[in-house]
């Protein structure tokens, strides 16, 4: 395996850069977007836990807020809950925005991985066919061994851009998609406690007029 690295000359240096990136990306990606962590599975029946008890104080919603992505989302409508259903979307949208930038880090790194390495290996193909045909100038197209280094170049370059480009931007596209799921959820979250919030504050208001 070194041999052949070593035979695709300097440009396997960032190839081989870039499929360090990209492993560390994916992995550190699968650790960070499991779905546990950033859609606890029983994160809304403890809020409703918490406001059937009252206890929706400012230490039950730092906790919120710490705890999760979707946690943090649920945090900023529980959090201004007082306040018109308009106010409450605007800081969910707000929360959410920053919340979707943090799932998204690194994606663009893994992409641009994914398009810039099959560059890479075409880059060692031209250097390669640059060598080839410097080989045939000075000894002619009959001399087989000086032909074999440029073309040796051009296959391993291309194969090794080719090699790293393809997982990388296959994982891209896998960790956009959950990415996408995990904004829906959340979305819809959102969605239902804003509801039941604008229902208790109705319930709330109608005690307080008299006939209501």
């Amino acid at each position: 395996m070194l041999e052949i690295i070593y035979a695709g000359g300097w440009v396997m240096a960032p190839i081989i850069l870039c499929s360090i990136l990209a492993v560390a990306i994916v992995a550190e990606r699968f650790w960070t977007l499991r779905s546990r962590k950033v859609i606890p599975p029983h994160l809304a029946a403890q809020v409703q836990e918490w406001a059937s008890r009252h206890e929706l104080d400012k230490r039950h919603i730092e906790q919120l807020r710490d705890g999760s992505p979707l946690g943090r989302v649920l945090a900023a409508a529980l959090a201004n809950r007082h306040r018109p259903r308009e106010l409450i979307k605007e800081a969910v949208e707000d929360t959410g925005r920053h919340v979707v930038h943090e799932l998204d880090r690194f994606l663009n790194a893994l992409g641009t991985i994914a398009g810039i390495s099959p560059l890479l290996g075409l880059y060692g193909t031209v250097l390669g066919m640059i060598q080839v045909f410097s080989a045939i100038v000075e000894h002619g197209a009959g001399h087989a061994d000086q032909l074999a280094g440029g073309i040796s170049v051009a296959l391993i370059t291309t194969a090794g851009g080719l090699t790293v480009a393809i997982p990388a931007y296959f994982f891209y596209r896998y960790f956009k998609g959950r990415v996408e799921e995990y904004v829906v959820s959340m979305e819809v979250e959102a969605i239902s406690l804003i509801e039941a919030i604008e229902q208790g504050n109705v319930a709330q208001l109608s005690n307080r007029v008299p006939g209501g």
